[in-house]
């Protein structure tokens, strides 16, 4: 995302999220925890905008994206959005859709890592937002619900069908996005579909210790690699190591490689700037 701006100051504060920066890490909590954090319109909206103000920024170079409460995410709000829902036009309809989808890409081109901490239940939009992180740092209470077509809607939501298949496999896609069955942390992670299995209750600890280890280092070098990982995924093999070989002879031309090499002839940790 460019980092240039107009005239909009910066927000000062986010009504439907819990925001806190330090150490280059930014915590974004959604905090409804007596709805299991039940996203609404405005939290939808909230996290649209909250990612790109963050990305022209550049100050952080990394995000965890956590609940607060027995879980992480249960979705949509059953009587805010899918009670709305129900009154909207095509047009509405279409607008919300788009606007939930502006939310995934945003958590996949911001040019810092995110970390999904899960504890509880992620499910149907929730679950598609931890699948969206970069990492997913999950407790054994974890369980990730699709529940897209338990509501009769189509299984491929907020780019699920899209992003599954490449984690998981398209069987254990098909399999979750179809049935809309529940998985349990240990299959979870025997799948692929979490990063790291902490003991339970420290899953948010854990996901701020990678937090702090990735703000820590090349943050150029894991933006680009990031923006590898998603820009190859549909491309052949000839196009992908040509913009591997552009990617690698830019950042050849920047001062962490150059550091990483004073580094390592003075015998010391290198001290990463991020440029």
């Amino acid at each position: 995302m460019s980092p240039f701006t107009g005239s909009a100051a910066r927000t000062p504060s986010w009504e439907h999220l819990r925001v806190d920066v330090a150490d280059g890490v930014a915590t974004v909590t959604l905090a409804r925890p007596e709805k299991l954090n039940a996203l609404t319109f405005g939290a939808y909206a909230d996290l649209r905008d909250l990612l790109a103000e963050l990305s022209r920024e550049r100050s952080v170079r990394a995000l965890v994206l956590a609940g607060e409460g027995r879980g992480f995410c249960s979705g949509g709000d059953v009587d805010e959005i899918i009670g709305a829902t129900l009154g909207m036009d095509t047009a509405q309809l279409l607008d919300f859709n788009r606007m939930t989808g502006q939310v995934v890409r945003a958590v996949r081109e911001c040019p810092f890592p995110v970390i999904a901490a899960v504890q509880g239940v992620a499910a149907g939009a929730g679950a598609v937002l931890a699948l969206a992180a970069d990492f997913r740092v999950a407790d054994p209470t974890a369980r990730f619900a699709f529940l897209f077509t338990r509501v009769g809607l189509s299984g491929g939501d907020m780019g699920a069908a899209y992003l599954l298949p490449r984690v998981v496999g398209l069987g254990h896609a098909t399999r979750l996005l179809m049935l809309g069955d529940p998985v349990r942390a240990p299959e979870a992670e025997r799948i692929g579909l979490i990063s790291e299995l902490t003991e339970e209750g420290r899953a948010d600890e854990t996901a701020h210790q990678l937090a702090h280890r990735l703000a820590q280092g090349p943050a150029l070098a894991y933006a680009q690699t990031k923006a590898l990982l998603t820009a190859e995924l549909d491309m052949p093999l000839a196009a992908s190591v040509e913009l591997d070989a552009s990617t690698q002879a830019l950042l050849m031309t920047g001062e962490d490689y150059a550091e990483f090499h004073a580094a390592f002839t003075e015998k010391r940790p290198p001290k990463w700037s991020g440029r």
